[in-house]
């Protein structure tokens, strides 16, 4: 019996390889550059053939796959590190900061993410007649978690598609679902059904994220959120940090930042007109912010942010 195991553990192990192998293969050829591209809707490819500095983003819900290098994403003073072994999983928009590890001309990173529609993972579990928890809970919104053969195989069969877009408009949805059931399925099941979980706290804290992210720019109204989701102020600062790995002032800096930092490099504002912008009224207090989360003070971390776009485009 342990004979066979270890064969079939050993034909598994091949036929993962033979997985990321065919992965690596289609990805690099879909992203010729450096860069990330959409060719199907909601699945996002990526290459990077150099190791990055951080990188500050807002993610929608997500799972993100790595075929090929190492990256890590730190949100608030947590750190989740991930390869071609694992997956991270992201269930609520957050404000984060990247970093991809392992990269390299002969050999990029090279990874997928596929968008999680909240309404198509409850109609999964719905039909999967999933058991769904009745607990009052606050879940961490990201996690990493192993990457298994079902997954995976599900993975290459929509990446696939790509290269057959007369057949992805009738194969992406289902195979969509496919990746959503084996989610559900696995380890992180619980976590993925708080997208669509009616009960808990973490759809209350998904809609203040919401509510934060479509009025960044206008005062924190604590006690107003809280009130209005039926919380405690000290309850709802709680459950917030649990799911966010951030209280909701450092939740609304950073997503003021990100937007002040895109002003300045896309509509060419200087620092004073961008701090306006996103809700700063004093201009040496949002210099002093934005240094502390990006390193540099404003206009010397455009100017340096332009000058590897150039030098990245050569």
């Amino acid at each position: 019996m342990d004979g066979r195991d270890a064969q079939q553990r050993e034909r598994q192990a091949m036929m993962q390889q033979a997985y990321r192998e065919e992965l690596i293969e289609r990805i690099g050829r879909t992203v010729h550059e450096d860069g990330v591209e959409e060719p199907l809707p909601g699945l996002h490819l990526a290459r990077c053939s150099v190791p990055l500095q951080s990188v500050h983003s807002v993610v929608e819900p997500s799972i993100c796959v790595i075929v090929q290098g190492s990256k890590e994403v730190l949100l608030g003073e947590n750190r989740y590190c991930y390869d071609p072994s694992h997956y991270l999983l992201t269930t609520v928009a957050l404000p984060r900061v990247s970093q991809v590890l392992s990269a390299s001309k002969d050999h990029p990173y090279l990874s997928l993410r596929l968008e999680l529609d909240p309404s198509l993972v409850s109609s999964v579990a719905v039909e999967a007649d999933h058991s769904w928890s009745k607990q009052r809970a606050a879940v961490s919104a990201i996690t990493v978690s192993l990457l298994d053969g079902n997954l995976l195989e599900a993975f290459v069969r929509l990446v696939r598609l790509v290269d057959a877009p007369a057949h992805a408009q009738m194969l992406e949805p289902l195979i969509t679902r496919e990746i959503l059931y084996w989610l559900l399925m696995g380890e992180q099941g619980s976590r993925l059904r708080h997208l669509a979980l009616q009960g808990g706290y973490t759809p209350d804290i998904a809609q203040a994220v919401k509510r934060l992210r479509q009025h960044y720019d206008q005062p924190l109204r604590i006690e107003e959120i809280a009130q209005d989701l039926g919380m405690s102020v000290s309850g709802f600062h709680h459950h917030f940090k649990a799911v966010t790995a951030l209280s909701p002032l450092q939740f609304q800096k950073q997503l003021r930042l990100q937007e002040a930092r895109r002003l300045m490099l896309s509509e060419d504002l200087d620092a004073t007109s961008a701090a306006y912008r996103v809700g700063y009224q004093d201009a040496s207090y949002f210099n002093r912010e934005y240094k502390s989360l990006f390193g540099t003070p404003p206009m010397r971390d455009v100017q340096r942010l332009r000058g590897e776009t150039l030098a990245f485009s050569r």
